[in-house]
């Protein structure tokens, strides 16, 4: 069996989605860190993979995109004895709702307020990133009421496919637009992602990185 090789960086909140999954099953594979678009390892990862996103996983001859995709990729083929994804489908239909969700309403809003940060003042889009806010407010306060029944995880008491997901996404989620008093479940899940020994791996490891938050990393988490 061929190790399996990750293309990705640290402090990248959809890398770790992916790492949150191998260090679920303890899966060994071979880092490789895009330290910028010169380094060998970004160099092949644009080879096979023009729109350079990541995390790209590789098996061999195979090459998975997509973190979502990299986590269903080891469910079937690098099984372990954690299930990222319920064998009832009507579960497993739920997991994968909850997956979008958190790619959709959590990650794409975050990102917009970071990137726009990123522009140059005069070409930034003070309009968008209102929207973006007040979709990250939305999804708040539905994922509050969701989370008021005691469920433990994003569906149910199991970790899943959606809570790898779910963890650095309200992870950078709070520091780009705070959850707040108003959400107190979500808070509380957030909490509980962070304790979650897969999350922490994640979250020590990005911290060198911290200071290239470019709306300013709080000194908390």
């Amino acid at each position: 069996m061929a190790l399996l090789q990750l293309y990705y960086h640290p402090f990248s909140s959809y890398s770790q989605k992916a790492l949150i999954a191998l260090y679920e099953n303890g899966i060994v594979f071979e880092r490789q860190v895009l330290e910028g678009p010169d380094s060998p390892a970004s160099q092949r990862l644009a080879a096979m993979w023009p729109m350079k996103r990541f995390p790209v996983l590789v098996d061999g001859e195979r090459v998975i995109l997509e973190a979502s995709c990299v986590i269903e990729y080891l469910h079937l083929h690098r099984p372990g004895p954690v299930r990222l994804i319920p064998s009832d489908p009507d579960q497993a239909l739920e997991v994968r709702m909850m997956d979008r969700f958190f790619d959709n309403y959590l990650a794409t809003p975050q990102q917009k307020v970071v990137f726009n940060a990123l522009r140059p003042a005069e070409s930034r889009d003070a309009y968008g990133v209102q929207e973006a806010r007040d979709m990250l407010e939305t999804a708040y306060a539905w994922l509050d009421q969701r989370m008021s029944d005691g469920r433990k995880w994003a569906v149910g008491d199991t970790f899943s496919l959606a809570d790898c997901g779910a963890a650095p996404f309200l992870f950078y989620a709070d520091w780009t637009h705070r959850i707040g008093d108003a959400h107190p479940h979500v808070t509380a899940y957030r909490r509980r992602l962070l304790a979650r020994p897969s999350v922490a791996r994640a979250v020590d490891e990005a911290r060198p990185f911290r200071p290239y938050f470019p709306l300013g990393a709080p000194d908390r988490d």
